[in-house]
């Protein structure tokens, strides 16, 4: 048997009809990853694109360089996505960063200092401080993120103050338990993550990061927003049987 040797980091890296940026995207992580003397491959996941965001992906990874490509023939959703991303993953440790890169490739040192640490979970916050947020959302969308982070913390997560940055660093044991577990598909899937993660004991550090707003947003104001306070109940129900090990 062929024995392949495991990276010490995998990047996945969810996308729904993101060609006009994601070469950008993956030629800034690329030259940040080659000047690291760590392995790496990063997974690309397109979530049911139609447009061209699997033929540019392939092209990237044709020319030798560490990137898989995986299709979900329709939109399954981010959270699915990323679970699916997770699965294939091989890394020592697993990331995952939103397509626009709101916060810097370069910010992994400092979730990776976290793990140093022992941390088993490293997520980026733009709520504590430290962090820079240089290009803000509209107004309407910073408030209703912090709305929502209200709520997590009231139903489900106290003491994390942003659950939704996408940009969270796994070791490899505890992205592969909670991953499994996940059962929300779309954006509020962050904090079924962390909920599954403190049931399993994990050290969680949240890490002030800098991070500015990209526009055209895929989240919808209304549908999704509403989808994700309900997700907040779901994520009670359905891990209820262990809520006991929640602090």
């Amino acid at each position: 048997m062929t024995h392949i040797s495991r990276p010490a980091l995998s990047i996945v890296v969810p996308a729904y009809n993101e060609e006009a940026r994601l070469a950008k995207t993956l030629m800034t992580i690329q030259t940040y990853l080659q000047k690291r003397e760590d392995s790496y491959e990063v997974i690309v996941v397109s979530d049911g694109s139609s447009d061209n965001t699997v033929g540019l992906a392939r092209r990237f990874a044709e020319q030798g360089l560490n990137i898989r490509v995986l299709h979900n023939k329709r939109n399954r959703g981010k959270g699915a996505s990323i679970r699916r991303g997770v699965a294939a993953s091989r890394g020592a440790r697993v990331l995952f960063t939103d397509a626009d890169l709101s916060t810097p490739i370069q910010e992994l040192e400092k979730l990776e200092a976290a793990m140093q640490q022992g941390a088993d979970v490293a997520i980026a916050s733009r709520a504590l401080q430290g962090a820079a947020v240089t290009v803000r959302q509209p107004f309407y969308r910073e408030m209703m993120g912090k709305t929502f982070n209200r709520f997590a913390r009231l139903i489900t997560l106290s003491g994390i103050h942003d659950t939704q940055c996408g940009f969270k660093l796994f070791t490899r044991k505890i992205a592969r338990d909670i991953f499994r577990r996940m059962t929300i598909k779309g954006f509020g899937f962050d904090v079924e993550i962390l909920y599954l993660a403190r049931q399993s004991q994990a050290q969680i550090v949240e890490v002030p990061v800098i991070w500015n707003n990209v526009m055209d947003s895929k989240v919808s104001p209304i549908a999704d927003s509403f989808q994700m306070f309900v997700d907040l109940f779901l994520i009670r129900m359905r891990h209820f049987k262990k809520n006991r090990k929640i602090s």
